[in-house]
This record gives structure tokens, sequence and C-alpha cells, in this order.
């Protein structure tokens, strides 16, 4: 029926939309690093944890049967986190900086900054 078309074609796209907003919502830590040519502190321990959600996603992504849209948005994350390793690589890090849970491990480092910037 005309109904369950309709129907499957507003899920497929509504699934689909969700999927690339999702990878939109990851990059722009990617921009912002690119423009400050600096990446903001990641500790080693949160740095493993993500690198192990990564692993366990991509695991289970292959092992369970499940869309291949599905698949797919699993394993573009991948790109977004080795794009972060290789900005992390090339570009030094800067302790004034937040993180993206708001914490910035010198923060007197920025306070100096901006006196000095105002000034």
């Amino acid at each position: 029926t005309l109904l369950s078309l309709w129907w499957a074609w507003l899920l497929d796209a509504s699934a689909k939309a969700v999927y690339l907003f999702g990878f939109v919502a990851m990059t722009p830590q990617l921009f912002v690093n690119y423009k400050l040519k600096s990446v903001s502190h990641l500790p080693w321990r949160v740095l493993c944890y993500k690198a192990f959600t990564t692993f366990v996603d991509d695991a289970f992504s292959l092992l369970v049967s499940m869309p291949t849209a599905h698949r797919v948005a699993c394993l573009r994350d991948d790109l977004v986190f080795f794009a972060l390793l290789y900005q992390r690589r090339c570009f030094p890090v800067d302790l004034s900086r937040a993180n993206e849970y708001g914490y910035a491990y010198a923060p007197a480092a920025a306070e100096e900054r901006a006196a000095l910037e105002c000034a």
C-alpha cells in the first residue's frame, strides 16, 4: 500500500539523517584543531578508553548482523578517531585549551595570555 511505502521511506530517511548528523557532530573538533594548529590535552587514560570503545564498537559491527548503513556508521567513527590521533601526532598539545569535557589543565597560562592580549 501507499501508506506503508511512505512510512518505510520516512523511516529510512530518518535513520540516514541520524547517521549523517552523528558524523557531522564529531568533526568540529578536527577543524578547531587544524585552525589553531594545536590539540587540547587528553590524558592517556581517557585516550585508552576511547581507543578501547572504538575497538569494541568495530568488533560488534563486524560480528553482529546489522544493516549495512549502521555498519558503515560504526566504521566511519574510526576515521574521525584516526584523524584525531594524526592531529595529536602532528600538532603540539596546548594545556590551556579546554578539552571536550570543558577542563583546562593549565588555567593559569590561559589567564596570563588573556591578560597580555588585553594590555
